[in-house]
């Protein structure tokens, strides 16, 4: 599961104003560790390097998938009350 949430009219704002967060969750890939990561990125637009960048993520581990997508609707809640409301999976 995984989506980029933005503002309504972010592409009217100029770059250096616009800001996305991305949601995801991932199998954890560590076997000793098993589980699921929530993770929320932020992306900026990076004036010296002319692009978008991407922060560190802020993650969460779930052990089961069911505790990862409450944490990832949670998650999207919080975006969402913040004026995040457009996704890129509306799209589809």
């Amino acid at each position: 599961m995984q989506e980029v949430l933005s503002k309504p009219g972010y592409e009217k704002l100029p770059r250096a104003e616009q800001e996305f967060y991305e949601l995801r969750i991932e199998d954890s890939g560590d076997m000793r560790r098993p589980g699921f990561l929530v993770k929320q990125p932020r992306a900026l637009w990076n004036e010296r390097d002319n692009e978008f960048t991407w922060e560190i993520p802020e993650m969460e581990r779930w052990l089961t998938l069911q505790e990862a997508r409450t944490c990832y609707e949670a998650r999207r809640e919080t975006l969402r009350a913040k004026g995040f409301t457009e996704s890129d999976m509306d799209l589809f």
